[in-house]
């Protein structure tokens, strides 16, 4: 598994930069970083442990035809107010709102930066386009 070489939170672009040793280098908008928390209480509880996220529904909004519930939570940060290593494995960000149980490890990055570079790729950009055209 590659290892980082290269981590920059950059505030101003709302984005974590990491350069991995293989070469590639990963952006990780801080907004599905956040929703990507891996920890027990943004899982939703021990059974959805490990799980790797939906990249593609990263906000919880329900598919088509389905009803879309709101979950009555603390408002979340994506602001990353400290940003600390955990041995030699992950990091753990800690948010502007206080949350700071995410341990992000560097397999756990790895696969998000991939899903999350695969999900642009699908992404159907004539959604995004102003109603004018």
């Amino acid at each position: 598994m590659p290892k980082p070489t290269g981590i920059t939170l950059d505030r101003s672009n709302k984005l974590l930069l990491i350069t991995w040793d293989d070469g590639q280098t990963c952006r990780y908008p801080l907004q599905r970083l956040r929703e990507a928390c891996p920890c027990v209480e943004c899982r939703g509880g021990h059974a959805n442990m490990g799980r790797t996220p939906d990249v593609e529904n990263l906000l919880g909004l329900s598919g088509p035809g389905d009803s879309l519930l709101i979950p009555l939570t603390r408002t979340k940060s994506y602001e990353i107010a400290r940003l600390t290593p955990v041995g030699n494995y992950a990091l753990m960000p800690e948010w502007a709102d206080g949350h700071k149980t995410g341990i992000y490890t560097w397999t756990y990055l790895r696969d998000l930066c991939t899903d999350l570079e695969d999900a642009l790729k699908k992404r159907d950009d004539s959604l995004y386009k102003p109603l004018s055209e």
